[in-house]
Order: C-alpha cells, then sequence, then structure tokens
C-alpha cells in the first residue's frame, strides 16, 4: 500500500445499467430469476461497488500484484433501476486499518437513491492469495 492510501479518499463511478444485469439474468439457470422484474439485481449492484472501491483505491496499491477482496458489505437496495438508466456510485475511503479498508457508499439512479452504507475490503498478496485457493481445490479434487 502506497501512503497516499489514506482516509478521506473520495470517488465518483457512473454506470449505464444494460439489460444483461437485471434480475432474470442474475443466475441464468434459475426459472425463478427468469420470471422476476426487469431492474437492476442487487448482486450486480454489489458488484458495481465492488468495481468503483476497486478502481478509486488501484493507483494507490501496487496493482496488480497488491489487491483487494469484498469482505463485507453493510448496504440497503431501496429503489428499482430499470435498465437504461445510469447508475452513479460515490465513496469515501473512511479508514484504513491494517489492510483493512471501510468505504461509506452512497449510490443513485438517474432519478432515486438506491443504496447507502457501508463496504469493507481487505487488500492482499495476489500470488499468496491465488495459492491458498488452488491448494483449497486441490483438497477438493483429492477428495
Amino acid at each position: 500500500m502506497k501512503p497516499s492510501l489514506k482516509p478521506g479518499l473520495t470517488f465518483e463511478f457512473q454506470f449505464p445499467v444494460p439489460e444483461e444485469r437485471t434480475v432474470p439474468y442474475l443466475l441464468p439457470e434459475s426459472p425463478e430469476f427468469k420470471l422476476m422484474p426487469r431492474v437492476l439485481a442487487s448482486g450486480y449492484m454489489v458488484g458495481l461497488i465492488e468495481l468503483a472501491c476497486i478502481k478509486a483505491i488501484n493507483p494507490h496499491l501496487d496493482w496488480p500484484r497488491t489487491q483487494t477482496v469484498g469482505i463485507d458489505f453493510q448496504l440497503n437496495h431501496s429503489a428499482a433501476t430499470p435498465a437504461g438508466l445510469t447508475v452513479t456510485v460515490k465513496g469515501r475511503l473512511e479508514n484504513v486499518e491494517g489492510r483493512k479498508l471501510t468505504f461509506y457508499i452512497k449510490a443513485e439512479d438517474d432519478f432515486d437513491q438506491i443504496s447507502e452504507g457501508f463496504h469493507h475490503r481487505f487488500v492482499i498478496d495476489a500470488a499468496k492469495f491465488n495459492a491458498k485457493v488452488a491448494a483449497k481445490q486441490a483438497k477438493k479434487t483429492e477428495g
């Protein structure tokens, strides 16, 4: 982590919502989701918030050797966003506690606030993290 990664960092990220980020596309194998309204899926909304945070802090890391992973989401999803609208995620890095980062997040579409809350990320060494994941996968393959 670079010294520039410190509380107070603010950012904004915009994403036009395409049809394939609506609920029926979240888990294509799910017949239940296929019948749901064509609005931004909460799962995709969380992904947008993660991406906004990643893009904001990557210049303050030794990217891609050092990366971050999401570890906690305390977010609401308070309004529906149909395809064609743009979601704007605004964030602020609230706290840096060792390798744990806390972000305050607010997201809105063209008409409504759609989310507010906190998101935590953890700084990782990508090679070490990937080695642990590979070891876990190898255990599954052996068993």
